[in-house]
């Protein structure tokens, strides 16, 4: 009685699930969005950007062209054209009831930009992105001009590493 019919094809049916699990798992890959590798880098560093309205957007401009030319600058002879459009908004929150002047500001800073193929004109991807940056208003006007404009290279900053994740996201493939 130790061998049940019974009990036998149903080792046999989980040991055959197993094995096509495994297998099936095997043949899965797991990978980031976009592969840092050489052919991305190197396509990355053939884009070309448009020229910045205001200090802002030339603030995201240089980011991006340091980030993806590896800092050699822009290319002689770019594949790619960057149509980038970037603005700034600052809004006072935190109000002081006694004298009505904020206390705490938010720095905001979107970019509507599109990737193209400059030998057919192809758009290859258009996009939005927004990135909010806080910041503290003191007392003296100078201090709180710097503090504004060091949000905004924050932001900046920011909405250029995004920017260029996107990038890399559609020319690494």
């Amino acid at each position: 009685m130790s061998s049940d019919p019974f009990r036998v094809p149903a080792r046999r049916t989980s040991l055959l699930i197993c094995l096509g699990l495994s297998m099936h798992l095997a043949s899965c890959q797991v990978r980031p969005l976009y592969d840092d590798t050489a052919a991305t880098r190197e396509n990355l560093g053939a884009i070309a950007y448009s020229d910045a309205d205001d200090r802002v957007e030339l603030e995201v401009r240089n980011q991006l062209i340091f980030m993806t030319g590896g800092g050699t600058g822009e290319p002689a002879a770019p594949q790619y054209r960057v149509d980038l459009k970037v603005e700034s908004d600052l809004t006072g929150v935190m109000l002081e009831q006694s004298s009505d002047t904020a206390r705490a500001g938010r720095v905001t800073v979107s970019a509507d930009y599109t990737l193209e193929r400059v030998s057919d004109n192809t758009v290859l991807k258009a996009g939005h992105r927004q990135v909010v940056s806080l910041v503290d208003f003191p007392a003296q006007e100078f201090a709180k001009l710097r503090a504004v404009r060091d949000a905004e290279n924050r932001a900046a900053r920011e909405l250029a590493e995004l920017i260029r994740a996107d990038l890399a996201m559609v020319l690494g493939r």
